[in-house]
């Protein structure tokens, strides 16, 4: 379902829609377009920018974390005045500045699996599980426990921009539970990875974990360089603006990873699962597409 553009907005984004791949009908598809972003750090600021500059109808933030300065140097939606503001709030109020056609809804609370209370934080101080989900605060704060089903169901596509495996495991598990396409983002050090499923025509990520055994790091120990997680997010919105407006090919199976001290970039395919619990593959080979 396409949203029509009014002639203020064609002339808006006249620098997209004069592409062949793109033109009037991929435009409107992206403003009929909900992304549910989840993380609200360095690959959400860049992800969530991109988006929303770019014509995205709607856009969810999830997070429970604050703006601190150790942040400042990668996480661009932010500035010195936001440190000790929610990451949701402060992002909500500067992409809002960016473009006043772009919906944006924040929910400021951790993911938690099926059937788990979601408890958003109230900074006064007071546990606020309890208040009903169609209230929100002055800022357009989301309040609430939060459905799953209805989460992912009516979004299009979700953004993984979160810093740990736990986390990254329970959103492809939801995704492919409620049938919506992934694009999941990592960056440490100099490096970053990148990688795209779709529920029914891609291996999923679990698939792609059971590759990898090595212990997890974060970027408070490993360290992060700043343009790496900037690239990789920009990078995540490309994808996901291709999976919306159907433009190019997309790499399913495929991880793509980044070095940005030699500047490569790589394509390693997946071998077949001989069987997944979460996206269903068993013994069949999915590694084309």
């Amino acid at each position: 379902m396409k949203t029509p553009l009014s002639t203020k907005q064609v002339m808006r984004y006249n620098r997209q829609i004069v592409l062949p791949q793109v033109d009037i009908d991929g435009q409107e598809l992206l403003a009929a377009s909900r992304v549910l972003l989840i993380g609200v750090g360095g690959l959400g600021n860049a992800s969530a920018t991109s988006l929303c500059g770019s014509g995205v109808g709607k856009i969810t933030l999830i997070d429970n974390d604050i703006v601190e300065h150790t942040n400042l140097p990668r996480q661009t939606l932010f500035d010195e005045s936001q440190i000790g503001q929610s990451k949701v709030m402060a992002a909500k109020a500067r992409l809002a500045q960016i473009n006043s056609d772009c919906d944006i809804v924040g929910i400021e609370a951790s993911l938690q699996p099926d059937n788990t209370p979601y408890t958003s934080i109230d900074r006064s101080g007071v546990d606020s599980a309890e208040v009903d989900a169609s209230q929100t605060d002055s800022s357009g704060i989301e309040k609430a426990e939060i459905n799953n089903h209805k989460l992912f169901s009516e979004h299009d596509i979700v953004l993984d921009c979160t810093d740990n495996t736990q986390s990254r495991d329970l959103i492809n598990h939801l995704c492919y539970k409620h049938g919506v396409p992934l694009i999941s983002g990592a960056a440490i050090r100099f490096e970053g990875q990148l990688f795209v499923a779709k529920p029914g025509e891609s291996q999923c990520y679990a698939c792609l974990r059971r590759l990898f055994s090595a212990p997890e790091l974060s970027c408070t120990e490993a360290g992060i360089f700043s343009p790496i997680v900037n690239i990789v997010g920009t990078y995540q919105a490309l994808l996901a603006m291709q999976v919306l407006m159907r433009v190019g090919s997309v790499p399913l199976n495929t991880l793509l990873t980044f070095d940005g001290l030699q500047h490569e970039w790589q394509q390693w395919t997946l071998p077949a699962t001989l069987q997944c619990d979460v996206c269903g593959n068993k013994n069949k080979n999915v590694n084309e597409g």
